[in-house]
């Protein structure tokens, strides 16, 4: 198992609550051009309504970089109903505990 495959399987599933489970204490957003830097619970709050408003009908992640062991980037699709969103993830990992420090939702 990938050690991403949460991350992955919270985000197909629409679950905010799940996907704050990999996010530090301060989290990277851009959601639609809406950037900022987030703490752990106002992140789950800004993610809960961008996916109550754009509930998952399918999510893959189409390109990784894992070229350094601690830091790594992927890019995915997500759709809800008709519209497409690129997803930027990008997590640190220590150990075996893998930490979500930048996520971005853009329409594609």
């Amino acid at each position: 198992m990938d050690s991403i495959d949460p991350v992955i399987v919270a985000i197909d599933s629409g679950s905010s609550s799940e996907l704050a489970r990999y996010f530090g204490n301060s989290i990277s957003l851009n959601i639609n051009g809406q950037q900022g830097d987030f703490s752990k619970n106002q992140a789950e709050l800004v993610l809960r309504d961008f996916f109550k408003k754009n509930p998952p009908v399918s999510f893959q992640v189409v390109f990784r970089s894992e070229n350094n062991p601690s830091i790594s980037s992927y890019i995915g699709e997500y759709q809800s109903g008709q519209t497409n969103y690129k997803v930027f993830i990008k997590i640190n990992q220590q150990n075996s505990q893998i930490e979500v420090y930048s996520l971005g939702f853009v329409k594609a």
